[in-house]
C-alpha cells in the first residue's frame, strides 16, 4: 500500500543542486526530483525519453537544433538519443520521469555525474 507524497516536504530535505533524489518507482519507471541552477553538460539517453516537469522557477533546455524554455507547471519529453543540455539561471525545482536504466549524465560522464539516485 502506497503512502501520499508531498512534493513540496521532499524537496525541503535535501539542498544539493544537479543530484536528482528517486521519490517513487511506477513500472520500470523512476520519478525523481531535483535543484538545479547553472549549467548542465550536453548528453542524451540512447534508449530512454526523459520527461522534465518544472515545479518552481525556470528550465532551458538546449537542444542542437533549438532551444525549449519551461515555465512552472510546464513540462517537455526529451525523445531518446536527443542531445540536451539543461540550463536554470535561478535555483529551479523540477521532477523527472524516466526509467529505472537512465544513467544521469547519459553517454557522457561528468564531475557532476550521480551513479546511484538517493531515495527519499
Amino acid at each position: 500500500m502506497s503512502d501520499v507524497i508531498n512534493i513540496k516536504e521532499k524537496f525541503n530535505l535535501f539542498t544539493d543542486q544537479w543530484s536528482p533524489k528517486r521519490i517513487g518507482e511506477l513500472n520500470g519507471q523512476q520519478i525523481l526530483l531535483a535543484k538545479i541552477q547553472g549549467e548542465f553538460v550536453f548528453h542524451k539517453h540512447d534508449d530512454e525519453d526523459e520527461l522534465f516537469l518544472v515545479i518552481k522557477g525556470q528550465l532551458v533546455l538546449e537542444l542542437r537544433d533549438r532551444t525549449v524554455v519551461l515555465n512552472k507547471g510546464e513540462f517537455f519529453i526529451v525523445p531518446k538519443g536527443v542531445e540536451h543540455k539543461p540550463i536554470a539561471k535561478e535555483e529551479t525545482h523540477l521532477l523527472l520521469f524516466e526509467p529505472l536504466s537512465t544513467k544521469h549524465t547519459g553517454d557522457v560522464m561528468a564531475d557532476i555525474t550521480v551513479e546511484t539516485y538517493e531515495s527519499i
